[in-house]
């Protein structure tokens, strides 16, 4: 007799958009309503905003989300002329974007945009990346195109790729990282020798180049950093260059193919649909033609207009992924029976759900994901604020904090993302665990985001070593004052928040007291050892500070109706204000331990 074969349950290749959720904190702790009264935003109230959100989950539910479990499964596929195929219906759910302009949102309308906050703009990114992080990098690196060629690329360079780039009709990428140089991006060698005619001649190699080739448009507009003759050493001698796979013609039509092609793709453990290249730029003739960004020798500051923007993305992706997990984690927690719960008949196994370990893992994943949006959508806030505040001295104020918060955004969620991702595995149990369930697919492509644009690690040295500083501390202490200024407000709404005050309280001392350690401390390399669970800590009492805040908007609206959707809004910020933020105390000690315990040992004899 044969032996059955296992049933599993369909993998899920659907996605619900958490419109309310999304609305909630966009005007509770983004402030939507706030920036629609400005100037620039004035065109557009928040129930249109809201609206047109519900169309964008709508959008990629139905378009974007069907694409996720083809692309894993079947990859995009290097062809023998260099050019990359990407999955069945990637093209034509480009294509639908593009058309619909959903990439658009918070740019210029001199530019194809539609001149809307980047907090909307960001409520669309997350939704993308849910449905299909693979996909959304294709659209991501695109934006951080756009966002070095507004700030410093000429009228001419802006006229020429500017709108097509918007649009989407065009992608860009960011052509970084070589073979030599990782993280280390002042050792690149990719050079750039002037032409005579105002253009430039690049040569090297780069790798894991982000969708640096594909078939879902007819032109990439590579962002290049290369050296030219006689540039300093180090990061000093480091230029950008825009270099198109079509030269384009001043009409904005394709000219020539230029010499710049992917020799490889990446064999990566997720996000397989996303073509990761090896890309050899000028390796048949004199070089590929490129164009100078600004002076030269000024690539490392243009990087980091690309970076930042960047930054923000990747952590929705810690996000976005989560969320997705998380629905499928809570769908098969309401379906799979094991066990029998305390209290149930003796006759029937039980849901899993009903198990108090799941409800836990559910619970984490809920409390962690709703903290992560409220982190990431106030960031976002803060970059409409630092752009288009109409009082000057609010936009430097703004600027400076989120020049503070984006590591953090950065890489706390991003860490989170793996961590939420491998709880969904763990509540599928066994079946988390084979490729049929779909649920490895989640934890698989967000290992990558703590390392994109600039390892978590390197977010916390930024912040540590940087950003807290900024104006001797006053920067940092500002942003926590902010945080302490809620303490009225929970004290005053009883008993129901006061745990939440009590643990937020101690998370603020908790901090506090390692920032204050962190910006008196001598030796580098003691706050070097702290940098990591500083950041962690940072980012767990900010999503503490953030849930208890929309929890006391949620109190107040219930005054008016009783509604469960606002009453789990409180009940989750109890439970990670009680059960997750705690942890936050033991945190401190590992940021002030110093250095001394990670060199005690000789590196010969880690392994003793």
């Amino acid at each position: 007799m044969g032996v059955a074969p296992p049933i599993y349950p369909s993998v899920m290749s659907t996605y619900t958009a958490p419109l309310r959720d999304i609305a909630f904190v966009l005007e509770h702790l983004a402030g939507l309503p706030e920036l629609t009264t400005w100037d620039t935003f004035s065109h557009a109230d928040p129930d249109m905003l809201y609206g047109a959100l519900d169309e964008a989950g709508r959008f990629v539910s139905e378009v974007i989300a069907p694409t996720n479990v083809i692309g894993d499964e079947t990859g995009s596929t290097l062809n023998p002329d260099g050019t990359v195929t990407t999955p069945k219906g990637f093209k034509e759910a480009y294509a639908r974007f593009v058309e619909s302009g959903w990439g658009t949102l918070p740019f210029p309308s001199a530019y194809g945009g539609q001149d809307l906050p980047w907090a909307v703009g960001t409520a669309v990114v997350e939704m993308l990346k849910s449905a299909n992080m693979a996909w959304s990098l294709c659209p991501m690196l695109t934006h951080s195109s756009i966002d070095a060629l507004m700030h410093h690329g000429s009228p001419e360079q802006q006229a020429i790729y500017l709108e097509k780039l918007v649009t989407g009709e065009w992608t860009g990428t960011m052509l970084l990282t070589e073979p030599e140089a990782g993280s280390d991006v002042g050792a690149l060698r990719a050079k750039a020798a002037p032409a005579g005619d105002g253009t430039w001649r690049i040569t090297g190699s780069k790798i894991f180049i982000t969708w640096g080739e594909h078939d879902v448009a007819e032109n990439i507009i590579h962002m290049v950093l290369a050296r030219t003759p006689g540039a300093p050493p180090g990061t000093r001698g480091i230029s950008l260059f825009i270099v198109p796979k079509f030269l384009a013609n001043p009409d904005g039509s394709l000219g020539e193919r230029n010499d710049i092609k992917a020799v490889s793709l990446e064999h990566k453990i997720g996000i397989h649909a996303s073509p990761t290249c090896v890309m050899s730029i000028g390796d048949d003739g004199e070089g590929a033609v490129g164009y100078l960004i600004g002076d030269e020798n000024r690539g490392m500051t243009y990087m980091f207009t690309m970076m930042n923007n960047a930054r923000l993305s990747v952590g929705i992706e810690g996000l976005s992924i989560s969320e997705r997990a998380f629905q499928q984690a809570l769908e098969f927690a309401q379906v799979r029976r094991q066990g029998r719960a305390v209290g149930a008949p003796k006759t029937e196994s039980s849901l899993i759900i009903e198990h108090p370990d799941v409800r836990r893992m559910l619970m984490t994943m809920k409390a962690n994901i709703e903290a992560m949006r409220g982190l990431l959508y106030l960031t976002a806030a803060t970059i409409d604020r630092s752009r288009h505040h109409p009082d000057e001295d609010e936009r430097r104020r703004y600027a400076e904090l989120l020049a503070l918060l984006t590591p953090v955004a950065k890489a706390w969620p991003t860490d989170r993302g793996v961590e939420m991702t491998s709880l969904g595995i763990q509540i599928h149990g066994g079946m988390g665990y084979v490729e049929e369930t779909g649920a490895a697919q989640h934890w698989r492509d967000s290992r990558i985001a703590p390392i994109y644009e600039g390892t978590n690690g390197i977010q916390a040295i930024d912040l540590v070593l940087r950003k807290i500083s900024m104006h001797k501390g006053d920067v940092v202490r500002g942003f926590f004052s902010e945080m302490e200024a809620l303490d009225g407000e929970l004290e005053g709404a009883g008993d129901l928040f006061s745990s939440i005050r009590a643990n937020l309280t101690e998370g603020l001392i908790a901090l506090r007291g390692a920032t204050e350690w962190l910006l008196v401390c001598e030796d580098p390399n003691d706050a070097l050892a702290g940098a990591t669970p500083y950041l962690e800590l940072f980012g767990t009492v900010t999503g503490g500070w953030l849930l208890a805040k929309g929890a006391l908007a949620a109190a107040r609206k219930l005054a008016e109706t009783d509604d469960r959707f606002l009453r789990a809004k409180i009940a989750t910020a109890h439970f990670y204000c009680n059960q997750l933020l705690p942890r936050a105390t033991a945190l401190a000690p590992s940021v002030m331990a110093g250095a001394g315990d990670l060199f005690e040992i000789d590196p010969e004899l880690l392994r003793a």
